[in-house]
């Protein structure tokens, strides 16, 4: 680490020094002795770690100054969280390295994540607006209530992935695999499921208003409670399907494979 200066009065200054110098803070009126080395090494992501990196000036008006120094990157860091962190395909790349990754909450939306190993990812509660997932393996990542209005999975591996609760409103997932994978309660209004696999999915009380799932392998699914208004199922495999008590007055399902499926008290 280089040399640095911080300016101070008092007992809230200390010297042109090497990062194992001690350092002495008065804040707000009490006394701590420490070093550099502690400050910035120790917890590097701390905001201490960040006033003295040498990246921030930090002014002593008053034996008080460090207290509002302190405040003011407090403020400082409230806000870049509240604004965000943008990352990039190279930042997830890196990311997906280590074990256990997790993209919780994250803003991802536009970006292209196509063709990466994605595998148990845990992605719930993010935004993931128009994002390429694209031939991406996916293949158990957690999509809880994601916010992933219009992205793209086309041709994507998403085996026993869990979308309880996600919103994909308009979202592409032809020719997907999405075998025992849980969507239960997801918005999946206007979404493209042609040609994808879903066999032993979990669709209950999913909201499929005016998707096309045409072509697509609904073998052994749950579709119970599920709003298949004005969807279309035409030559959809539906064999041993659970289309009890749903509703498919409005639904089109010519040349639909339906043999061993479960339609007691389904309205037709």
């Amino acid at each position: 680490m280089g040399r640095k200066r911080l300016e101070g009065r008092n007992e809230g200054s200390m010297a042109e020094s090497s990062s194992c110098s001690m350092v002495r803070l008065n804040i707000g009126g009490k006394k701590f002795c420490t070093t550099l080395d502690t400050l910035t090494q120790r917890e590097p992501d701390s905001m201490l770690a960040a006033m003295f990196s040498g990246r921030h000036t930090i002014c002593h008006d008053s034996d008080k100054g460090l207290v509002d120094g302190i405040k003011a990157a407090l403020s400082k860091r409230k806000e870049d969280e509240e604004l965000g962190t943008e990352l990039t395909r190279i930042d997830i790349i890196k990311c997906i390295q280590s074990d256990r990754v997790r993209f919780r909450g994250i803003n991802l939306s536009g970006l292209d994540l196509s063709k990466l190993d994605l595998s148990f990812v845990d992605f719930s509660y993010a935004c993931l607006k128009t994002v390429f997932f694209s031939r991406a393996n996916l293949q158990c990542a957690k999509f809880r209530d994601v916010d992933a209005e219009a992205s793209i999975f086309h041709n994507a591996t998403l085996r026993e992935c869990e979308f309880t609760g996600a919103n994909l409103r308009g979202a592409v997932l032809a020719g997907a695999n999405l075998q025992s994978a849980n969507l239960q309660d997801a918005c999946l209004i206007g979404c493209s499921f042609c040609g994808a696999d879903l066999r032993s999915a979990h669709l209950q009380t999913a909201d499929l208003t005016n998707a096309n799932l045409e072509g697509a392998n609904l073998e052994g699914a749950n579709l119970k409670g599920a709003k298949l208004t004005n969807a279309n199922l035409k030559g959809a495999n539906l064999q041993r399907a659970y289309l009890r008590h749903v509703n498919l007055r409005d639904t089109h399902l010519e040349g639909a494979k339906l043999d061993g499926a479960n339609l007691l008290g389904a309205i037709r």
